[in-house]
């Protein structure tokens, strides 16, 4: 499919396509956005642009609630799960047949969350994830990680060392599949962004993180 042709279908759904310059084999990540951001929000543009000029394609759309709420409903919760999973069978289902090459699923935390719920199902040839949240907020002691344990699908997950929804520590404690690699930010947040004290800057763990992510899909 052509460049046109794929910006085509990605204005009729109303998502945003940033191709890799490296042309139609380049690896393709869907990424799905975070619970209360939309596709478009400055961390999810951020990492769309990284990638793409690190030669992976990056599609994004949005899940239902998040799309009301931009044609003037309220400020919508998430979707029950089961709709938020289907919204992600029917991304999947439109883009692999237009993706030649390495096809990955993944998002920033509830995004990634959904699609790691689903990867295996779907054959993704593997996952990505931004911030994990291993748990609700406040609630350490109800993980959200039994799928992990035995996930067959290649898997890059992106976390701030003091992430709220998984920090360093917490997550060392779990069982996690040998198909996981956690890849740890400095003093970084659930949005990757660092303490000033650590000497990083936002821009250099996003930066950081899609490099990671270029060299695991590549």
């Amino acid at each position: 499919m052509s460049e046109d042709q794929w910006t085509q279908r990605m204005q009729d759904n109303g998502w945003l396509w940033n191709p890799a310059q490296t042309g139609a084999q380049a690896p393709c990540l869907i990424l799905a956005h975070g619970a209360g951001a939309p596709m478009d929000s400055p961390f999810m543009n951020a990492m769309a642009e990284r990638l793409a000029a690190g030669g992976v394609s990056v599609v994004r759309f949005e899940f239902p609630y998040m799309a009301q709420r931009r044609s003037g409903g309220s400020k919508r919760p998430p979707s029950p799960q089961a709709s938020l999973l289907e919204s992600w069978r029917q991304a999947y289902a439109l883009v692999r047949p237009l993706v030649t090459g390495t096809l990955a699923i993944g998002g920033k935390s509830m995004g990634g969350r959904m699609a790691s719920l689903l990867a295996d199902e779907l054959g993704a040839d593997a996952l990505v994830c931004l911030g994990y949240p291993f748990y609700a907020a406040g609630k350490p002691e109800k993980p959200r990680v039994e799928h992990l344990a035995d996930l067959r699908t290649p898997t890059l997950i992106i976390q701030g060392e003091r992430d709220a929804l998984g920090n360093c520590k917490t997550v060392a404690g779990y069982e996690l599949s040998e198909e996981i690699e956690v890849y740890w930010l400095s003093a970084a947040d659930h949005d990757l962004k660092p303490l000033k004290a650590s000497g990083f800057t936002h821009d250099q763990h996003l930066e950081t993180a899609a490099d990671r992510i270029v060299a695991f899909l590549s």
